[in-house]
């Protein structure tokens, strides 16, 4: 006996039929039938019988087929557990992200993937979601990580998107316990699309359309903005885990948070190296 004759076995206990097995492992009927042959002589027993005009198998062939099932998803397993043991002491994951992520949870991540994987080489790039959604697409990352909103589009097909952590939304003041009511009137800092987008949605709900005077997707500049009294904003969290200015108040805008994933393209399984970080990105916050 060998693995193919198993595998042979198995497909044809598992479809009914030496047509259905040949397609499924592409092979051609003759040789599915040739290695179910070479399986009996290898057993001295017979494992199928025809019926018809097809096969069944005998009840030998079920017992066999039973421990054909075992025995190739052990050699499978094996395989897979030695392809991450080896993709783990050496490769390569390249990231792609945005600002707010890349000064938080990316280098405690990093810190923590070269601890357990000391072989593994990361790269990162800081670009827009938008931008990195086409960088994975083209193969240049292997991850990029976005932020979305209730209200943003989904992702084209072929993405797949792996939750990390929910960041709130706050607003952005040189007062405290303000809310988006008392700013109404005033001058607003807005950013990149999907962000203002996002303001202009938290201030509709509040009653009013917010004037945006001025625009900028640095979170440095935004708060020396508010902290100067040139205006207001709205910031997630992880901005102002990042960076905080002195002389401006956060106050949480409660029911509104934005969700930040990690992106993979294309069918699963990823390399293990780029599975390996996504499983630590999970871990912190």
């Amino acid at each position: 006996m060998n693995l193919t004759h198993l595998r042979v076995l198995e497909a044809v206990a598992r479809c009914g039929s030496v047509t259905e097995a040949a397609k499924e492992l592409h092979y051609s009927q003759p040789s599915v039938s040739h290695h179910l042959g070479r399986l009996e002589a290898a057993t001295g027993a017979r494992l199928v019988q025809r019926v018809g005009r097809g096969i069944r198998l005998t009840p030998e062939g079920d017992l066999l087929a039973q421990r054909a099932r075992e025995i190739i998803g052990r050699v499978d397993a094996a395989s897979v557990e030695l392809a991450a043991q080896v993709g783990l002491r050496a490769g390569r994951v390249r990231v792609a992200g945005f600002q707010t992520v890349l000064s938080t949870i990316v280098p405690r991540a990093a810190a923590e993937l070269a601890a357990r994987h000391p072989g593994i080489e990361l790269n990162l790039v800081d670009v827009h979601p938008v931008e990195g959604l086409r960088m994975l697409r083209d193969g240049h990352v292997d991850i990029t990580l976005v932020f979305r909103h209730a209200h943003t589009p989904d992702e084209e097909e072929g993405f797949r998107l792996t939750h990390l952590l929910d960041d709130p939304l706050y607003l952005i003041s040189k007062e405290p316990d303000q809310r988006l009511e008392d700013h109404r009137d005033a001058a607003w800092v807005g950013g990149c699309e999907r962000c203002r987008e996002a303001l202009v949605t938290v201030c509709e709900r509040a009653g009013f359309v917010p004037r945006i005077a001025y625009s900028s997707d640095d979170m440095v500049v935004i708060q020396s903005l508010v902290a100067s009294g040139m205006g207001v904003a709205t910031l997630p969290g992880l901005a102002l885990q990042a960076h905080r200015t002195p002389g401006i108040h956060a106050t949480e805008i409660a029911g509104n948070t934005r969700q930040i994933f990690a992106v993979t393209y294309g069918e699963p399984p990823d390399p293990p190296a780029t599975t390996a970080l996504i499983e630590i990105l999970r871990s912190v916050r």
